[in-house]
């Protein structure tokens, strides 16, 4: 299987580096420049130097397999860089936060199958270009309906490249409901954190102050989840705290990572289309408003620092 990976943050060189030990034919898409700085700036992942193979956007042609693990307001530029490595029936798998991704590629690339996709319990932290992790996760993906016969052979395909190189894996027939779940944890856990400047450890004692406030931003999510008919309850608020608990205590979402190196957060994508649903469907997110307006503060404050 022919896989390329767009995205060299966090989440896209954790599992890069095992599907570039174990994938035959594995390569990074990158323009010229950002190739450019890849080679000069290697990526270093668990302090293992990773000098991935990198492929020219002009050197397209459709391949099995694409990830995209980039972040949300690179979704566009993304898409850029796919055209002409998609053809028919190729994968593409989104790892991006938010719920609204795979609609997006699908309408962008009408002749790939985009399955529903998601990393959950994954605390790879980005410093630079090094990367560390103590939790690679699981990859939950599969069909928004019932797929036929070609996209299911591709999904077992991609759930046998992903057992062969070491990434935990798990296909699942109830994806919108998986898509919101991971939604409902970085709506509470990656804002929370991102205001505090707080690692995990800080959600994963009950009765903590960061715990309640994100357990209140899941409940909005829980409402408006459930008025859009996706039927989230406390079991999957309960399911999340189980695998907060494995979490490395001292590692840090992504977002909380983006605010305290001063990088643009998903706020839009999170609190922001919590409060959109919530005003369709007559729903108060009062939560919600208050991350996102502190949120949209937090690039006029100068940059707090963290170490790994």
């Amino acid at each position: 299987m022919r896989v390329r990976l767009v995205g060299l943050g966090a989440i896209g060189a954790a599992y890069g580096s095992r599907m570039a030990a174990g994938a035959a034919d594995f390569a990074v898409i990158a323009e010229a420049d950002r190739a450019q700085r890849y080679r000069e700036q290697p990526t270093w992942v668990n302090g293992v130097e990773q000098r991935f193979p990198l492929v020219l956007p002009q050197a397209a042609e459709p391949v099995e397999l694409i990830v995209v693990a980039v972040k949300a307001a690179a979704l566009r530029d993304a898409i850029e860089l796919m055209h002409g490595w998609v053809g028919e029936g190729t994968v593409i798998l989104s790892l991006l936060n938010g719920i609204d991704s795979e609609q997006i590629l699908a309408e962008a690339f009408p002749e790939a199958f985009v399955p529903l996709a998601l990393s959950v319990g994954i605390d790879a932290v980005r410093e630079g270009r090094h990367i560390r992790y103590n939790s690679l996760g699981r990859i939950v993906f599969g069909a928004a309906g019932t797929p036929d016969e070609a996209q299911a052979t591709s999904l077992t395909a991609v759930s046998k490249l992903f057992a062969r190189v070491g990434i935990d894996d798990d296909l699942r027939t109830d994806m919108v409901h998986q898509l919101w779940w991971k939604f409902l944890i970085n709506v509470g856990v990656n804002q929370v954190s991102a205001v505090l400047g707080a690692p995990y450890g800080a959600f994963q004692t009950e009765g903590a102050p960061a715990r309640a406030a994100m357990l209140a931003a899941q409940a909005e999510v829980v409402a408006v989840a459930q008025a859009e008919g996706v039927m989230l309850t406390q079991a999957d608020v309960e399911s999340w705290l189980e695998v907060l608990s494995a979490l490395g205590p001292d590692k840090f979402t992504s977002m909380a990572q983006d605010t305290l190196t001063g990088r643009d957060t998903e706020v839009d994508i999170f609190s922001g289309r919590v409060c959109e649903l919530g005003r369709a469907h007559g729903i108060a997110t009062p939560v919600n408003e208050l991350l996102g307006q502190l949120l949209r503060a937090q690039p006029t404050l100068p940059p707090r620092r963290f170490g790994i």
